[in-house]
């Protein structure tokens, strides 16, 4: 069985959260024309994302909304029935407790709406961490598990979301030119460079897919995919994000490690892939898991005391 599945890479403009709904929906409409079943799209693209560390907790509130029932959820439930899709895109969740989430809404063309609340949040002390997997349900004869951003960077996230029964993981991002405090990882990106991408595309092309941008995910993404037996569906930002400069690369990965398509641009852009469903059942990744020895494993619960909470990990100096 094979489906068609996109990945969408857009400017978000932080804040501004009408705006940001209207090229969702437009992205959607093209997306659907091109018989996609699923359309990803970046973290925290509806409400915006590397501003919120400016902003107030009262600022923060302005924008958050609840799930399912704030309107930009419900906007995504009218595209997912419109279209005959599912959509899935991020915004900030008020729960009903009061609590902000870094939240990825996953809606169905049946009405059905799942999220997903980012697992290690670091954007904003005013924003708490979810503790728990999701992996949803779908009429497309596979599951979709989510994990946002940092969220794939821990390794047991990802096997415990294939574990949980995932086909595709959804792996939206706002991420490349960052200062990732890590001389060998990303680094930033000069905005100027971006704003100046019409005059001299080949620069800022270079930067993106550079080790500031491609080249950093795949010394790990494809990982995540082959060894857990998952296809995966990264989605992300471009262009400049407050200060920074998120680099594209949206790109979809077969359950192999191998790229099945890819940006290569850095303006908005979609890109699709037809997966075959059927290359699950024996892939390398599956075969493995299903040798595990979860008798070694304790460990791996243990506390070791150097454990920081997302926060502190994202920006500190960790070497002590």
């Amino acid at each position: 069985m094979t489906l068609n599945v996109a990945s969408v890479q857009f400017h978000h403009r932080g804040g501004e959260k009408d705006w940001n709904l209207d090229q969702i929906a437009r992205h959607c409409q093209t997306a659907a024309e091109h018989g996609a079943a699923v359309v990803a799209f970046p973290e925290m693209c509806i409400s915006g994302y590397w501003h919120v560390r400016k902003l107030n907790e009262s600022q923060l509130r302005e924008l958050a909304e609840p799930v399912p029932e704030g309107p930009a959820t419900r906007r995504l439930q009218q595209l997912a029935a419109a279209h005959g899709c599912i959509v899935a895109a991020g915004l900030i969740e008020v729960a009903g407790d009061g609590r902000l989430f870094n939240t990825y809404v996953v809606a169905q063309p049946d009405g059905r709406v799942d999220a997903h609340r980012k697992l290690h949040c670091f954007i904003h002390p005013a924003i708490s961490s979810g503790d728990t997997y999701t992996v949803i349900d779908t009429q497309l004869g596979c599951k979709l598990g989510v994990l946002i951003c940092y969220d794939n960077n821990i390794i047991e996230n990802a096997r415990i979301t294939a574990m949980q029964g995932a086909d595709i993981l959804l792996a939206p991002h706002q991420t490349g030119g960052c200062d990732s405090k890590s001389p060998c990882a990303m680094g930033t990106i000069d905005p100027q460079l971006w704003r100046n991408r019409q005059q001299d595309p080949a620069t800022i092309l270079a930067e993106c897919r550079g080790p500031k941008g491609r080249e950093w995910l795949l010394r790990w993404l494809p990982a995540r995919a082959h060894d857990n037996g998952m296809f995966v569906v990264f989605s992300n930002g471009v262009g400049v994000d407050d200060d920074e400069v998120r680099t594209g690369n949206a790109m979809i990965i077969d359950c192999y490690g191998r790229i099945l398509a890819e940006s290569e641009t850095v303006d908005d852009e979609i890109v699709y892939a037809e997966i075959d469903l059927e290359l699950l059942k024996n892939c390398t990744g599956r075969r493995w898991m299903r040798g595990r020895r979860p008798d070694l494993y304790a460990p791996l619960t243990v506390p070791t005391g150097r454990e920081l909470d997302p926060r502190a990990a994202r920006f500190r100096d960790n070497t002590g």
